[in-house]
């Protein structure tokens, strides 16, 4: 069986609508994808989460080239990111490896723990710009030293959470981005949150391949898609109102995580 003979064009076409909204928004990449591949397509939790680990990762390494040239990545909150969420990653891969991975309990435990990070995910759509609000004065006497110690526990708290969900790099991430870092621009929070979910994401895939929950055949289809899909996102990124996007994706999550929950 050659590439092309094995591309699911259903893979083709999910991967694509995900990967519009990654570049658009920064979110949706494990939000989506993971539940997606759960929920219509049946597959293994485990299996799902080391598959579009590794699919955010080429997907995001596309968005990040893109936003790179358009300038709107701020490397230095990139790097402090990573230096929290790369040694985060690693120590939650060792201890998935120690208690197991792939059996019926496992499959429970990532989905629920799935189902809770989109909740949370919706919840920071739709609250984002009230907390912001009701939060100003206290962010605006961040310094910016405490800034910067705020941001790599951002990433060990997402290293860890994308591991084991490969869900929060998107919203939660940006949420958090925007709280430390108010005065930036939305297109360079996002371009930032992107890039940084490279080095987190490719880590975290590698980790869940040498576990055996990786289906290569499924990720070369969804690439298939995100790829172009990203890249149209992110040159539309500012042009589309976010406000719809995000009440809409909102609704979406909230629905899928409660299924998955409940």
């Amino acid at each position: 069986m050659n590439l092309f003979s094995a591309i699911n064009p259903l893979y083709v076409v999910s991967g694509f609508v995900v990967g519009l909204l990654v570049g658009q928004t920064g979110v949706g990449g494990g939000s989506l994808m993971t539940p997606i591949l759960v929920l219509m397509f049946g597959i293994h939790p485990a299996t799902a989460v080391g598959t579009d680990l590794l699919y955010a990762s080429a997907t995001k390494s596309v968005g990040t080239l893109v936003h790179g040239l358009n300038h709107t990545v701020d490397w230095r909150m990139v790097a402090r990111l990573a230096s929290g969420s790369v040694p985060a990653t690693v120590i939650t891969l060792l201890a998935i490896a120690h208690f197991g991975i792939g059996g019926p309990t496992s499959g429970r435990v990532i989905s629920l723990v799935l189902g809770i990070m989109l909740l949370l995910t919706a919840l920071s759509l739709i609250l984002r710009s009230h907390f912001l609000q009701l939060m100003g004065p206290t962010l605006d006497r961040i310094s910016p030293r405490q800034a910067g110690r705020l941001t790599i526990l951002t990433g060990i708290v997402l290293g860890a959470l994308v591991t084991l969900s490969s869900v929060g790099a998107g919203a939660l991430g940006v949420t958090a981005l925007l709280m430390l870092y108010p005065r930036l621009p939305m297109k360079v929070i996002v371009g930032s949150d992107i890039a940084h979910a490279v080095p987190l994401t490719l880590i975290a895939g590698v980790g869940h391949w040498w576990l055996g929950s990786v289906d290569w055949t499924m990720l070369s289809s969804l690439l298939v898609g995100s790829i172009p899909g990203i890249i149209l996102g992110s040159y539309l990124s500012g042009r589309i109102p976010e406000t719809a996007l995000r009440s809409v994706l909102a609704a979406v999550l909230c629905i899928v995580g409660g299924r998955l929950v409940f």
